[in-house]
């Protein structure tokens, strides 16, 4: 492998997808579709995937980075097409890869599309369903496989699956499907492949790690960048808001998608804990909330996806699961709950509203302790996000404890906090009394951040006095049970026995 790479920065060129030479079958599903003026991701890589080279291609959301590999995969793949039903005659030619179900998905769909007036088979393998539908897939032949690389690896164990005639090796989103957690997997699937293939990588967000670990797997690629990289669509507008606490985000987010007047909108939260508390507290403030997360079974994430898309939930609570692979037209807004630890999640979180050249929405909040996390942000996109104070936020009755809402880091930075403040000294104070501290310093705990008001979760235990006069009873009848049948030679104790002395007795004599 070579790392030599050549890059090419897109035009703006006006053109049709009738300038691509694609095949009739090709271009009437793409009109079919409504495609008239392709991106300028498409215009870029779409003759350069054509040409058999090599490509790593960066580009924001949202602008059909698909369709940009898709199509002309299609083309290639054309040629060997047959009208067989025998599954031999149909081997997997084209693998893409993806690091979500949902992205996995949405590609399966687009490609299905794509190639619905060809002979060529399409199939799609992700894991969090039952594997026997996708054997008797498999079993059929595919000329383009799309899958998740657990759920691959599953299949080539079980035979169900041959790789040694593919010819084109796809990874989406590669910034993802090249972390860490992946690179094990991929580097499995990568030895079962062919050694002469091309490759590509398409992604919204490259960092120079990355780059440098993408040249591994590819030959002399092409770099192909239509915008500034890392960069977010001009469509979207962005606003951050700074809220006093972590548990007024919620009210937050109910009073955002109120005044704002959003027909749907997705929020994106940190943990899954985190996700289904805040689905749950936004149904009870009278909005209509799902949450989708890891934690689901793939059935039920589909059936919350299915029902947001047709439009029957507002708010879509969702982890990060969702900041990849959605693809939702018109999407109003996206709104952070949590800003993201990985700043390249933003650009993709951001990325699920404004597609397709619609305008957008991005409101994000942040809490004091999140400075870090947007100082990452703003270096990243190269702009610079001012926080504003959320004008007209309801004041809440109650205020929970600050560690059961908002991130993990968040929660650890409040738990720190309150210890920092309430203690004797910075280092860890010995155990004492209530007795032993000094008045001026002991405050109760009701008076402490967080803690109710209310006596009776701190006051010490005070039996009552039935529960006295139950015990004292209960007390009086055991004794009188140990002597009253005594006399009676019931009940009486035993007298003692000898005991050997093998087991602790006297030695007799």
């Amino acid at each position: 492998m070579t790392s030599d790479t050549t890059t090419a920065v897109a035009e703006p060129v006006e053109m049709t997808f009738s300038d691509f030479s694609l095949a009739e079958p090709i271009q009437r599903a793409v009109a079919q579709m409504g495609y008239r003026t392709p991106t300028p991701v498409q215009s870029a890589a779409i003759p350069v995937v054509m040409a058999g080279r090599d490509v790593m291609a960066a580009a924001q959301t949202g602008t059909g980075k698909t369709a940009g590999f898709a199509l002309p995969i299609l083309q290639r793949l054309l040629p060997l097409a047959s009208s067989s039903p025998s599954p031999a005659r149909h081997p997997v030619r084209a693998l893409v890869l993806a690091p979500t179900r949902e992205l996995a998905d949405q590609i399966f769909v687009n490609f299905r599309e794509y190639a619905q007036f060809t002979p060529l088979r399409v199939a799609c393998v992700y894991g969090g369903v039952d594997i026997q539908p996708q054997i008797a897939q498999l079993r059929m032949g595919c000329e383009v496989l799309i899958a998740t690389p657990g759920r691959l690896l599953d299949h080539v164990g079980q035979k169900n699956v041959n790789l040694s005639q593919v010819q084109i090796i796809v990874l989406d989103e590669a910034d993802r499907m090249l972390d860490m957690g992946f690179m094990p997997d991929l580097q499995r699937i990568m030895m079962l492949l062919p050694p002469v293939r091309q490759s590509l990588m398409f992604s919204a967000t490259f960092s120079e790690e990355i780059k440098k670990l993408g040249n591994t797997f590819l030959k002399m690629p092409q770099l192909i960048e239509v915008a500034r990289r890392n960069a977010t669509a001009d469509n979207v507008t962005q606003q951050m808001f700074l809220v006093g606490r972590s548990d007024e985000k919620r009210a937050a987010v109910a009073h955002l998608v109120r005044t704002r007047d959003l027909k749907q909108a997705i929020v994106f939260s940190n943990t899954k804990i985190g996700c289904g508390r805040l689905a749950r507290e936004l149904k009870a403030d009278g909005l209509n909330a799902e949450a989708i997360h890891g934690d689901k079974s793939q059935q039920d994430r589909q059936k919350t996806l299915d029902a947001f898309k047709a439009g029957e939930i507002t708010v879509l609570v969702a982890t990060d699961v969702a900041a990849r692979g959605l693809d939702i037209a018109e999407l109003p807004a996206v709104i952070n709950y949590d800003l993201p630890y990985s700043p390249e999640d933003y650009v993709h979180r951001i990325g699920r509203t404004g597609r397709a050249g619609a305008s957008g929405l991005a409101l994000s909040l942040m809490v004091p302790g999140d400075e870090r996390l947007l100082e990452q942000i703003e270096k990243l996109i190269g702009r610079k996000l001012s926080p504003e104070a959320l004008e007209g936020l309801p004041v809440r009755s109650r205020v929970p404890s600050d560690h059961s809402t908002g991130s993990a880091e968040t929660r650890q930075r409040s738990a720190r906090s309150d210890r920092s403040e309430h203690s004797e000294r910075p280092e860890r104070p010995a155990r004492r009394t209530q007795a032993d501290r000094p008045e001026s310093n002991y405050r109760p705990r009701a008076q402490l951040p967080g803690w109710s008001s209310d006596r009776f979760f701190y006051q010490p235990y005070e039996p009552s006095a039935a529960a006295v006069a139950a015990e004292a009873a209960s007390a009086s009848a055991a004794q009188g049970a140990a002597t009253g049948p005594a006399s009676r030679g019931v009940g009486a104790r035993r007298g003692s026995r000898s005991v050997a002395a093998l087991l602790g007795g006297k030695v007799p004599g």
